[in-house]
């Protein structure tokens, strides 16, 4: 048996404009994480060597990542936004992912670790999908190298 099928036809510029508003989005979203933290980096550190306080993990493995989180949202967003040095503020961001991932589950938080999970998609989607990123420095660049 036969199926009729629509061929499902997307356009070249359709995507690019979906890659940037998506690269965008995602941008804000990682430089807001930052800027709110990053004025009060001894605070959220603390914070976050608190929240893994009943966990035999020795507190510098807490502190000295939760250190560099708000800095990385906050230059990694900032690069996704404006489009420059996109691959690598996307691969800094999914590198974030992993120690982020791994603390969670340690703490059993299903409910976010399910939210970082959709977090990876998205880094996956830009990082695999950055052929589309026509719509930023990085691509203007490009063009005037040729």
């Amino acid at each position: 048996m036969k199926f009729n099928e629509t061929p499902i036809l997307l356009r070249r510029q359709d995507i690019i404009l979906a890659y940037t508003l998506l690269r965008l989005v995602f941008g804000i979203n990682f430089m807001v994480h930052g800027l709110v933290r990053i004025g009060n980096i001894p605070g959220f550190v603390a914070s976050q060597v608190a929240l893994y306080e009943g966990l035999p993990i020795p507190e510098f493995m807490i502190s000295i990542p939760a250190f560099f989180i708000p800095i990385v949202e906050l230059i990694a967003g900032v690069l996704m936004i404006i489009g420059f040095q996109t691959r690598n503020a996307i691969i800094a961001s999914f590198v974030l992912m992993l120690p982020l991932m791994f603390g969670v589950c340690l703490l059993q938080k299903w409910d976010t670790a399910s939210s970082q999970l959709i977090y990876c998609v998205v880094l996956f989607i830009l990082l695999a999908g950055y052929t589309f990123n026509q719509i930023s420095i990085d691509s203007w660049l490009r063009s005037r190298k040729n």
